[in-house]
């Protein structure tokens, strides 16, 4: 075991924590410029599986390694956190390996084969699991204003309508609408806290592209407490803040007869991705922040 862990500390390279990016799509692009400027994470390697793809020649012109074995590649690397950004088909093949290899995976498909994280809401769950799911990016930005409503009201019913620029998103996440739609929709309830559920996703092709807006629809008890729902939906939102600057409330919380209307927009930061590809954004800045506390706590214990 001390073999094992100074074996493990040698490999970080001044304390780091050794990384790679599984798919070099929009995502894992955007990851690399958010990973660059994190002093707790050394990226190893970008991996994918086509030899072209303009995110490996990215990579390598930023001076990382890169690779187009996919998941074999990450393997070998030898690296405690992989970030997998390819297909929710993609990372039902790969957990297993992953699992055996004991390497962290931050699942940011809606595979769904680890727990459902959304950070501001139960990221301490991430550190009991070796694989967690991020659901979507709707998920990311609406599940915190369900869970606002549902810890202060009970929520029979919560519905979300997240609209995004077709240009945000690429061939990956078009493949993935149906597991998109459906793992949403569950995390509306597992983490959110509603009865039911529906989620309905809108992909927009306007040009100039639009920014992501999302409107949550939450069913109320009738004696709910107004004042109190409001109150918890904008510390959430403020909790949200903390790791998505540009996620604000477009639609303050009302309430009309049994329901409450929420509206959000999320602005992107702008690392890789234009600005109004907020909903990428939000799903990496996400990642970010469990890898962080899986960092934390795997700093933690090895100083016990």
């Amino acid at each position: 075991m001390i073999e094992q862990e100074h074996s493990q500390r040698s490999r970080r390279g001044e304390g780091r924590i050794p990384v790679a990016i599984l798919g070099s799509g929009n995502i894992g692009s955007d990851l690399m410029y958010k990973l660059r400027r994190n002093s707790m994470f050394d990226l190893r390697l970008v991996a994918g599986i086509d030899p072209t793809s303009e995110g490996l020649a990215r990579a390598k012109e930023m001076g990382y390694s890169t690779s187009a074995d996919g998941i074999d590649a990450v393997l070998e690397e030898g690296v405690e956190v992989v970030f997998e950004a390819t297909s929710a088909r993609a990372h039902q093949a790969h957990a297993p390996k992953l699992k055996d290899a004991g390497i962290f995976a931050i699942d940011l498909t809606p595979a769904k084969v680890g727990p459902s994280i959304v950070p501001c809401v139960n990221i301490d769950k991430a550190s009991l699991e070796g694989n967690v799911n991020l659901i979507s990016c709707a998920a990311q930005a609406t599940v915190p204003l369900v869970y606002g409503v549902s810890r202060a009201a009970r929520t029979s019913y919560a519905e979300i309508v997240a609209t995004v620029a077709s240009k945000s998103i690429g061939p990956g996440t078009r493949q993935n609408i149906e597991e998109f739609t459906l793992t949403t929709q569950k995390a509306l309830m597992e983490v959110g806290g509603a009865g039911r559920s529906k989620a309905l996703i809108v992909v927009n092709p306007a040009d100039p592209p639009l920014i992501m807006r999302n409107t949550v629809y939450a069913v109320v008890d009738e004696d709910a407490d107004d004042d109190a729902v409001k109150a918890s939906v904008f510390e959430m939102v403020a909790q949200v803040q903390k790791y998505v600057p540009g996620y604000r409330l477009t639609v303050e919380p009302f309430r009309r007869g049994d329901h409450f209307m929420i509206g959000v927009e999320v602005e992107g930061a702008g690392d890789f991705l234009p600005a109004y590809a907020g909903n990428l954004d939000i799903i990496n800045a996400a990642a970010i922040a469990v890898a962080e506390h899986y960092g934390n706590d795997a700093i933690a214990r090895r100083l016990v």
